[in-house]
């Protein structure tokens, strides 16, 4: 557990077990037990664990966006060598950070996070080898790189509260036009990449003279920070229900900026790899594929029966009853033993017989439904139609003030409701982290998962970007529309899955309803089983033609003019 100046070589576990200080180990355990909890009032309870490593197969879809490439801030990056060229600038935020402490020293400073080391570990998933005064040291250098660096969005009444040094002017940039300032906010806002916020507390608090003053000024420049880098629009009154003692840091503050508090329904969550169910995907498609080659006509036939079941009233549900009744099922079944011996209607035989019996199948379907209707979605369900889609079928999209909790369906007027999403260079990396944060922390549902797996449904290409763009649902602060398209497509589905009431709600009414419009099922039964199968159409041109070679026998037999009323000396004149 002693503290290192310098990266160390990868080792083995073996290696690693080797150079465990044991007699250390035990000390600090013994240390840890004796110590007397603080009075003060953020010591009442040991912290929750808040900061993670992010989720091996969301790193695995994109490492640039979880991985620091500027500075590191705490104890999970702090050793890479390619991050070193930020010290300096680290160092010169502490003496700032020294000339504005009353009458104290940076090592005061030290000393107080010392006392909050058990804390400062127990935020971190990971353990951490570092002694005490290492730990400490790192936390109060980088916190005030930290505080220095948001000291440009700490905004009241027009006011900058705190200016930032001539050393790191060329870092930090109002208008976020430079390329290091922003290459260090996506830093900053990291998962891996986080401080306790208690830790800018301390600091500030050895700064001003009250907590008071101090969590005014770290809540300015929170909210400053929120509204530079949150892709939703934030309520105008959304500071006065947060608390910045409750906070666990920078990305936990801004999770519960925009992300709705719900609470987890009664059913259990369903835990699924990325990975299992990419596999469990690939060969279920594989199946249905194979399937679908060899009885097009069957499948066919069970689409038009699917048709049919939606008929609930009128005329068309007594056509719907007549057809399954006994007496026609009755009349099938007697000579369909004898018909399907005959040549051409052999290939008939079982898509004959499946839609027959399809009423049975689909009773027994909607029974299966009705019980495992609490069950936690499944990842073929999050599926829904584009927004070029959906718009063909006369759906409508309209831009909403508020956050993720203003998506909504009108089933009337046929009109999506979706909040404002504002994208620019830094989005996907906070896009990303936010998940991943959600995925880890998160007990209750996965709101911001469930609202990007949402997102990425509809949008398929630039068009469908281009058409909300339109409607003022996508600002795109971006090269073009295609980078929104990609953006959107790259993000990772959820690792765990369970029920986002409101969002679910919407996604399942959107697939009802564009299910039930005639124009689309049938135009999507003819691409499919139509057009897509040469199968059907051999099987069609088949049938036409045995109708033709009947007629022609028909013919030859009996003279087709006498029944069309035809004069033969007509048709030679003409």
């Amino acid at each position: 557990m002693a503290s290192s100046a310098s990266p160390q070589p990868a080792t083995t576990p073996s290696q690693s077990y080797s150079k465990f200080d044991e007699i250390r180990w035990v000390i600090q355990i013994r240390r840890a037990l004796e110590e007397e909890p603080e009075d003060d009032d953020d010591a009442d309870a040991e912290a929750p664990v808040s900061i993670f490593n992010v989720p091996k197969a969301l790193l695995a879809s994109d490492p640039d966006s979880y991985t620091p490439q500027e500075v590191a801030l705490g104890p999970f990056h702090c050793l890479r060598q390619e991050l070193y060229k930020m010290e300096r600038y680290k160092l010169a935020a502490a003496k700032t950070t020294q000339k504005q402490l009353q009458c104290l020293k940076f090592q005061n400073l030290v000393d107080q996070l010392i006392k909050h080391e058990p804390r400062i570990r127990a935020c971190y998933h990971k353990y951490l080898d570092f002694n005490s005064e290492t730990l400490a040291w790192m936390m109060a250098v980088d916190a005030s790189f930290l505080l220095k660096f948001l000291g440009i969005y700490a905004i009241e009444e027009g006011k900058v509260l705190r200016k930032v040094s001539s050393r790191m002017s060329h870092l930090v940039d109002s208008g976020g036009a430079k390329s290091a300032h922003n290459a260090i906010l996506r830093d900053m806002i990291m998962l891996e990449n986080q401080i306790p916020l208690f830790v800018l507390r301390k600091v500030l608090e050895l700064q001003f003279s009250s907590q008071e003053s101090a969590d005014g000024v770290l809540l300015a420049m929170l909210m400053g920070l929120c509204k530079e880098l949150s892709p939703l629009k934030l309520a105008e009154d959304v500071s006065k229900n947060i608390q910045v003692s409750k906070a666990a840091h920078l990305l936990d503050f801004l999770y519960d900026m925009i992300v709705p508090k719900m609470e987890e329904p009664s059913s259990p969550a369903i835990v699924i790899e990325i990975e299992g169910v990419d596999d469990r995907n690939e060969g279920m498609e594989g199946e249905k594929k194979s399937s679908a080659d060899s009885s097009y006509v069957k499948q066919f036939l069970d689409e038009v029966w699917k048709l049919l079941s939606k008929l609930n009233r009128g005329p068309k549900f007594l056509f719907k009853k007549v057809l399954v009744s006994g007496p026609i099922k009755l009349l099938v079944k007697l000579p369909w033993t004898i018909l399907s011996k005959l040549p051409g209607f052999s290939l008939l035989k079982q898509p004959v017989e499946y839609f027959v019996s399809s009423q049975d199948k689909e009773e027994a379907k909607s029974e299966n439904e009705a019980s495992t209707s609490n069950k936690p979605p499944l990842v073929e369900e999050i599926a829904i139609p584009s927004v070029s889609e959906l718009t063909r079928a006369g759906f409508l999209f309209t831009p909403t003030n508020g956050g993720v909790s203003t998506v909504s369906f009108d089933a009337k007027t046929l009109t999506v409701y979706l909040p404002t999403v504002s994208l620019d260079i830094n989005t996907e990396v906070v896009l990303r982290n936010l998940v991943a944060y959600e995925a880890s922390n998160a007990s209750g549902p996965l709101v911001f998962t469930r609202y990007t797996e949402l997102m990425n449904g509809i949008i398929d290409t630039e068009e469908d970007v281009k058409a909300l763009r339109e409607r003022g649902i996508i600002l795109n602060r971006l090269k073009s529309d295609g980078e929104v398209a990609s953006l959107w497509n790259g993000m990772s589905k959820s690792i765990r899955l369970t029920k986002v009431p409101f969002l679910d709600k919407v996604i399942e009414d959107v697939n009802k309803y564009h299910g039930y419009k005639w124009k689309v099922k049938v135009g999507k039964i003819l691409k499919i089983y139509v057009f897509g199968s040469w199968q059907f159409l051999t099987f069609l041109a088949a049938i036409f033609f045995l109708l033709l070679m009947t007629m022609q026998s028909f013919c030859s037999v009996y003279s087709c003019s006498r029944f069309l009323h035809i004069n033969p000396t007509t048709l030679t004149n003409s």
